[in-house]
């Protein structure tokens, strides 16, 4: 076989690869979140970085020196609270929380949001009937959240009595499962 075969026949495979790739993306079933998908083949950080909504999270992540470990096995479930959620705290908060002198409690604040396991809303509300109408949930950071139903609305209260909804359940990732929230969980 010449080279300009062996070269063509190359190049076809690492096309018919791509193709089948992005195929393989297409046929994926994603949730909108912050205007991109988030593909269920991709990690947490992967996915969250396309998100508009989460800029801020993702900044935090970042400054908290946390993406390799969200980018890991796993599984987690990420309660991930909006840009607008952060927008509610105090004003100054977010940046004194992202100042270096700072990166040991924003690293709590947010691993306060990281459940062990991939929990989705299913297995959520079963646990919540379980539970009589709360299902205690014991964040990687060692704090606690409750789970509960308001409604249709699976929120999660923190342990200084904050309410977060649940606005977007089941945003699946490779090492988790992603539940976008209206509010920042803080712990004591």
């Amino acid at each position: 076989m010449n080279l300009f075969k062996k070269a063509g026949l190359a190049a076809f495979a690492v096309m018919a690869f791509q193709v089948s790739f992005a195929q393989n993306k297409m046929n994926e079933k994603t949730v909108e979140v912050g205007g991109a998908a988030m593909y269920p083949s991709k990690t947490i950080v992967e996915n969250a970085i396309n998100s508009a909504d989460h800029t801020t999270l993702v900044a935090a992540v970042k400054a908290a020196g946390l993406v390799e470990t969200l980018q890991g096995k796993g599984p987690f479930t990420v309660f991930a609270p909006t840009n607008e959620a952060f927008n509610m705290l105090p004003a100054g908060t977010v940046e004194t929380l992202l100042k270096p002198e700072n990166k040991a409690k924003l690293a709590a604040v947010l691993t306060y949001h990281v459940v062990p396991g991939k929990i989705d809303s299913k297995e959520l509300a079963k646990w919540i009937k379980k539970g009589n109408g709360k299902a205690e949930l014991t964040t990687v950071q060692g704090g606690k959240l409750w789970a509960m139903m308001e409604g249709k609305d699976i929120v999660i209260v923190d342990e200084m009595g904050g309410k977060a909804k649940v606005t977007i359940a089941d945003v699946y990732q490779s090492n988790g499962v992603i539940h976008v929230t209206d509010h920042v969980s803080l712990p004591k």
